[in-house]
């Protein structure tokens, strides 16, 4: 029984998705759930799993094609079995007598007709041939690699004899670089909806940084007290994320305006945190949404981002596990940044940018110490974020993580 393979149902903000690549091809045979391509949209690359056991009979969009929502991409014959290859033919009995040299010397090219030299000029150059009544293969070319050029046609129409190309000076072994090798290739999917959000974000928003400074001694030292009794506990390490998600989420409550977006000329005020982190893929950055973060514990927290990166990495990241969030955390710190200016991602109004951790100089009760500080940065829309507002939030932050005990006992 024949089958269709069609593209799954696509969401309203997925307009199309692209052929990305073939798992298997005609006649191969396949099982039930195993995949047979990869479908990149604009924000994941979605797999599609074969319907029945059977054998692949025909793929309709080859990679590379654009489909939409529920369109045929193959049929697949359920319950048929792939054909078994074709046995070898047995090896030809070995001659007595050596093949003579001619044979010996032969080869695939020289044995087949050659084009006439006509057909190797470029358009122009086959014009002239044509008019002067001119055999391209009396002709000594001068282009590259020996080529007849409109110019050489010319010169023999005329009785000028083409002058052979000067040889090329030998180059100098101390003067060469080595090889420049160069390679273009078109942008994923996935790079090219990045790159329209960055451009939609720098024209469409009135951007705003700015920064401050957290001493982590107090998380650290948590972290050290309690790391290994909470990974017994709860099976996953504490790490520093789950501390800055449920500290902006506190801050968010707080100061509302800055988990609001903008719709238009209205703003929505989101009752609730839906906090997108950013995960670096080798496809690009995508960011999936903890939902409802204000209600998830340090466990929950840490579970769903290490969840998030392995499914991000393997390409497993769902369409939903994209869709929405009211305020982003982006962890530069993780490839040694020490300072940037985050972007915002519309329609959200803020972002929050961590970087890397430094030991530095600091004054504690007149004495100067070493301590664990990180640069801290709230990018936002200065259209309905006011300066103020920012500023407050970002101390908010540096407050609640220079005593990470209130985050404990929600004060």
């Amino acid at each position: 029984m024949s089958i269709e393979v069609k593209v799954p149902v696509l969401p309203e903000s997925v307009s199309d998705a692209t052929i990305a690549a073939w798992h298997k091809k005609p006649g191969d045979a396949v099982r039930r759930d195993e995949n047979l391509v990869d479908l990149e949209t604009d924000k994941v690359v979605l797999e599609v799993p074969a319907p029945a056991d059977g054998v692949l009979k025909e793929i309709r969009h080859p990679t590379g094609d654009t489909v939409n929502s529920e369109d045929v991409i193959a049929i697949l014959e359920a319950g048929a079995v792939a054909a078994a290859p074709a046995p070898a033919p047995p090896p030809a009995p070995a001659k007595a007598a050596a093949p003579s040299p001619q044979k010996a010397e032969a080869t695939p090219a020289a044995q087949e007709p050659a084009k006439p030299a006509n057909e190797n000029l470029s358009p122009a150059g086959r014009r002239v041939a044509t008019e002067q009544h001119i055999d391209a293969a009396r002709v000594e070319g001068t282009g590259r690699g020996g080529r007849v050029t409109k110019e050489d046609l010319v010169n023999y129409g005329k009785g000028a004899t083409a002058p052979k190309p000067a040889a090329p000076a030998p180059a100098v072994a101390a003067a060469s670089l080595g090889p420049r090798p160069e390679e273009r290739v078109p942008m994923t999917r996935i790079r090219a909806r990045i790159a329209e959000r960055l451009m939609q974000s720098k024209n469409s928003i009135a951007m705003l940084t700015s920064f401050n400074e957290v001493n982590l001694a107090q998380v650290v030292a948590m972290r050290k007290q309690l790391g290994e009794q909470f990974q017994k506990t709860h099976g996953i390490k504490l790490g520093f994320m789950s501390f800055f998600v449920k500290a902006a989420c506190e801050a968010l409550k707080r100061h509302p305006v800055v988990n609001a977006s903008v719709d238009g000329n209205d703003i929505i005020y989101h009752g609730y945190q839906d906090i997108s982190v950013a995960v670096s893929t080798d496809r690009g950055l995508v960011t999936p949404v903890l939902r409802d973060a204000q209600a998830m514990s340090f466990a929950d927290i840490e579970k769903a981002i290490a969840d998030f990166a392995t499914r991000a990495r393997d390409g497993k990241l769902t369409l939903d596990d994209l869709q929405g969030g009211t305020f982003t955390i982006t962890n530069g710190g993780t490839f040694g940044s020490l300072f940037s200016t985050p972007i915002v991602n519309p329609p959200q109004s803020g972002i929050l940018g961590m970087h890397t951790i430094k030991e530095r100089a600091v004054v504690e009760d007149g004495q100067v110490v070493a301590a664990p500080m990180m640069y801290i940065a709230i990018s936002y829309d200065h259209r309905i974020v006011d300066g103020k507002d920012a500023v407050l939030f970002l101390v908010d932050i540096k407050n609640q993580l220079e005593n990470p005990h209130k985050m404990l006992l929600d004060i």
